[in-house]
């Protein structure tokens, strides 16, 4: 039986596994790959070659780290938490079955995308869900942000302040007739479109967009739609809110004793790799403290 088993291998997971192994815990990392967001780039057109993502160094030394100790980490799924008497087992979709007696769940969250056409091709290429992580490219540019949640209208003003036109695209009402929405419709750098995305243009980088008929030209694309927290692998345990985020407190320890939870499957608004990497150290600490009070 280990000591600790964690589940997913981004920045979280990677974090939480070399500090749990430097506590010298018997540890093991279940996971489809190693790097998580880290193994994916992010270019804008005349920033070629400038990789964005801050921490992945930290991360890639952690991952190279965990593969050298190739007893420590299995490459699977998590089908199934079960718990049992003072321990919980993990299943996986290769039909093994590891036990420990506590967990770190850190399964991140994947961006809700809209499938139109050119969206996939130039992922990366002037394309991300994430606006927090790479606004800064668009100093003076014209990007396009797709969303009317609050997160896609705090990502336009946010953009506003240093980009030199930003297009925002509203999919439907949502947010924008909030005091916020109202506010931010009257900032001269924003240009309103309502309707539906209808496709990506671009060839290397993206150039342009179609909504509904307009062609925009544009300089890259936001698509801030929502996410969707990876932890169908919580499904029972009673530690999800009803966005299916796991709830956790300031120790990153949900309601059920010995499991524990970090990164962006959180109700912690993270989608930073640096606070992923804190909420991670964060969490083996934490499951190293609750192990010893055992």
């Amino acid at each position: 039986m280990y000591d600790l088993i964690i589940i997913g291998g981004g920045p979280a997971g990677l974090t939480a596994a070399v500090y749990a192994l430097n506590k010298r815990l018997e540890t093991l990392v279940i996971s489809e790959d190693l790097g998580g967001k880290t193994s994916y780039g992010f270019q804008a057109q005349g920033y070629e070659g400038h990789e964005v993502i801050r921490g992945g160094e930290l991360i890639e030394k952690f991952k190279r780290q965990l593969e050298y100790l190739n007893f420590a980490h299995q490459i699977d799924r998590v089908s199934k938490i079960v718990p049992e008497d003072k321990h919980f087992a993990v299943l996986t979709q290769s039909n093994k079955r590891f036990e420990a007696k506590a967990l770190i769940i850190a399964t991140g969250a994947q961006p809700k995308r809209l499938d139109v056409p050119g969206e996939k091709k130039l992922i990366g290429k002037g394309l991300s869900y994430s606006a927090i992580s790479h606004a800064q490219l668009f100093i003076e540019r014209e990007p396009a942000i797709v969303g009317s949640n609050m997160r896609a209208l705090q990502a336009a003003a946010e953009m506003a302040s240093i980009a030199k036109q930003v297009h925002l695209i509203l999919p439907d009402k949502g947010e924008s007739d909030s005091a916020f929405g109202k506010k931010l419709k009257e900032n001269p750098k924003v240009k309103v479109y309502e309707g539906a995305l209808k496709e990506v243009h671009g060839d290397q980088f993206v150039t342009g967009i179609a909504v509904d008929g307009k062609e925009i030209k544009v300089d890259g694309l936001f698509i801030e739609v929502g996410l969707t927290a990876g932890s169908k692998v919580a499904e029972g345990l009673g530690i999800t809110d009803a966005n299916g985020r796991i709830v956790v407190n300031s120790k990153c320890a949900t309601s059920r004793p010995g499991i524990f939870a970090a990164g962006d499957v959180t109700d912690v608004f993270i989608e930073q790799v640096l606070v992923a990497i804190g909420e991670g150290a964060k969490a083996s600490l934490s499951a190293y403290e609750y192990l010893l009070n055992q």
